[in-house]
C-alpha cells in the first residue's frame, strides 16, 4: 500500500480549508485535475473516501475527520523540521509559537515577551490562546505549537517544567458588604483588598461566571462544590479578562486568577478560605529545537507567579 506524501496531506487539508476544489487548486498553483488526482491517491493510500464532493462545496467524510488533525500535525511538523534546520543554518532569524491558556496571556506573559524581544529582537513570537486546558494540551498534540504554557497536562510524554503555583481572589465591587466584616490581610495585589472570606459565604450570590468552554468555569464549579454549593451565574464571561470588571461593576462575586488583577484595580479582593490554586507548567514536545528551549529558560527565569505564595504547596483547584 503506498504511503501518503505531505503533498497529499497538503492538498487535503487545502480543499478542506477553502471548500472548494477549484479554489484550492488556485491557492496551490496547480491544476484542478492534478489536485484530485492526488486526492483519490490519497484516498487509495488511506483505503476509503475522505471528501464527499456536493453541489457547491465538499465535506468531510467520518474517515477524512479521523485523519484531517494527523494531516495537520504532520504538515506543521514538517514546516518546523524546515524551520529548525534554516535557523541552525542562520538561514532566518526565525519564529516561536507559543500556546497558552486565556489567564496566562493576561498576567504572566508580557514581562516574559518584554524580555524576550530584548535578547532575541529577530525572533517572532506568534500567541495561540486557548480558553481550556483540554484544548490547550490538544493544540500541542496536533503540532500546533512550539511550547504550552497552562495547568500541568494529563499523561504527557516531553518535558514540562513548573512555573510556579497560580493563586486564585474573589473580586467583589468595592463597597460590598464584606469589605467592612472581612479579616484585615496584606492583600494580593494593589487594589482594595479586605482579608478572606468562605466561599460557603458567597452561596447565595449570584456569580459572575464563565462560559462553559472556559476552564475557569469548570475551576469554579469544583471550588464551590467543596464549599457545599453550585454557584447561580448572572452572568457568564467569555473572557477571562472581563470577568474581574464585570464583578467590580456590582454584578457578583468572581472568583479570577490573581495574576491578572491589573494595578489600582478599583474592586475588592478577597482571599479565598482555604487558598485556591494550581500549578503552571510549560510544556514541549519530546525533543525541543534550542530556541524553544530558550524561551523556556527564559520563562521560567522572568515569570512572575504570585510570588508571596508561590513556594506554597498547591491545592486541588
Amino acid at each position: 500500500m503506498p504511503t501518503p506524501t505531505l503533498r497529499q496531506l497538503e492538498y487535503l487539508a487545502a480543499v478542506v480549508d477553502t471548500g472548494s476544489f477549484t479554489r484550492a487548486a488556485e491557492q496551490l498553483h496547480v491544476t484542478q485535475p492534478a489536485l484530485s488526482h492526488q486526492i483519490r491517491a490519497l484516498e487509495t493510500a488511506l483505503g476509503g473516501p475522505l471528501l464527499e464532493r456536493l453541489p457547491r462545496s465538499v465535506r468531510l467524510t467520518p474517515t477524512g475527520r479521523a485523519v484531517l488533525p494527523h494531516a495537520r500535525a504532520a504538515l506543521a511538523e514538517a514546516d518546523r523540521l524546515q524551520a529548525v534546520a534554516r535557523r541552525a543554518t542562520g538561514l532566518e532569524e526565525g519564529e516561536l509559537e507559543v500556546a497558552a491558556v486565556y489567564s496566562i496571556s493576561l498576567g504572566i506573559l508580557p514581562p516574559v515577551l518584554r524580555a524576550w524581544h530584548r535578547r532575541h529582537p529577530g525572533v517572532r513570537i506568534r500567541l495561540r490562546e486557548y480558553a481550556h486546558a483540554d484544548r490547550l494540551q490538544e493544540a500541542m498534540a496536533a503540532g500546533r505549537a512550539d511550547l504550552a504554557i497552562g495547568p500541568a497536562p494529563e499523561g504527557w510524554e516531553g518535558p514540562i517544567r513548573e512555573l510556579g503555583v497560580e493563586e486564585f481572589t474573589v473580586v467583589l465591587a468595592a463597597d460590598d458588604p464584606l469589605a467592612g466584616d472581612s479579616r484585615a490581610d496584606d492583600g494580593l495585589r494593589e487594589g482594595r483588598t479586605a482579608g478572606s472570606v468562605a466561599l460557603g459565604a458567597l452561596a447565595d450570590r449570584a456569580w459572575v461566571h464563565y462560559a462553559p468552554d472556559n476552564g475557569l468555569a469548570d475551576l469554579l464549579d469544583q471550588a464551590c462544590a467543596g464549599a457545599g454549593f453550585h454557584p447561580r451565574a448572572a452572568v457568564r464571561a467569555e473572557q477571562t479578562s472581563a470577568a474581574p470588571l464585570l464583578a467590580a461593576a456590582g454584578l457578583g462575586p468572581a472568583l479570577v486568577p490573581a495574576d491578572i488583577i491589573p494595578p489600582h484595580f478599583d474592586g475588592l479582593l478577597l482571599r479565598p478560605d482555604p487558598p485556591i490554586r494550581r500549578t503552571l507548567t510549560a510544556y514541549t514536545r519530546t525533543r525541543p529545537d534550542p530556541l524553544t528551549v530558550a524561551f523556556a529558560e527564559l520563562l521560567a527565569e522572568r515569570a512572575r507567579i504570585n510570588p508571596p505564595v508561590a513556594e506554597q504547596p498547591a491545592d486541588q483547584g
